[in-house]
């Protein structure tokens, strides 16, 4: 189990990043062979990502279920975008692979949202738990003084991105 942070902690970045979620809806659970090869992609384009010694994303976590989830920090929208049209990499084969076994049926289905975040536009806050989320992709700081509060901790970081 990760070391657990026994304070309130905030991220801090000063540069643009993008958060990426991205996710699958298993709409027939008796279809494995539908949705088990969707399901395993995402782990080997994410194993890929991090084994890459300069790779763009930031850091990535999962929740899974029924409809599962996934987000990412990225370094920017070009990185992401690169990514995915990398004719070397997993995502492109993925992509097809997804496409021809979805066709004309709705067994499994995907989703993503893409969103870039100027510096000073986001606050977070993160109680007695280990390095998570957007702090692990970014810089942790403490939640106190200027940064206590959700208010705060907004206007802080667009005074320090101003």
């Amino acid at each position: 189990m990760a070391e657990i942070i026994p304070q309130r902690m905030t991220a801090q970045s000063d540069e643009e990043f993008v958060v990426f979620l991205i996710g699958m809806q298993i709409n027939k659970l008796w279809k494995l062979h539908k949705w088990v090869p969707v399901a395993m992609a995402m782990g080997r384009m994410i194993s890929e990502l991090m084994e890459e010694e300069n790779s763009d994303l930031l850091h990535a976590e999962s929740w899974g279920g029924r409809t599962s989830i996934m987000v990412q920090y990225w370094r920017s929208f070009d990185a992401l975008e690169a990514y995915s049209k990398n004719k070397s990499q997993s995502h492109l084969p993925a992509w097809s692979k997804f496409n021809k076994l979805t066709k004309g049926n709705s067994d499994v289905g995907i989703w993503h949202e893409t969103y870039t975040v100027e510096p000073g536009s986001f606050e977070c806050v993160y109680n007695n738990m280990p390095l998570f989320g957007l702090a692990k992709a970014t810089n942790i700081v403490a939640a106190e003084g200027q940064r206590k509060n959700a208010r705060d901790r907004l206007a802080q970081s667009k005074l320090e991105n101003d």
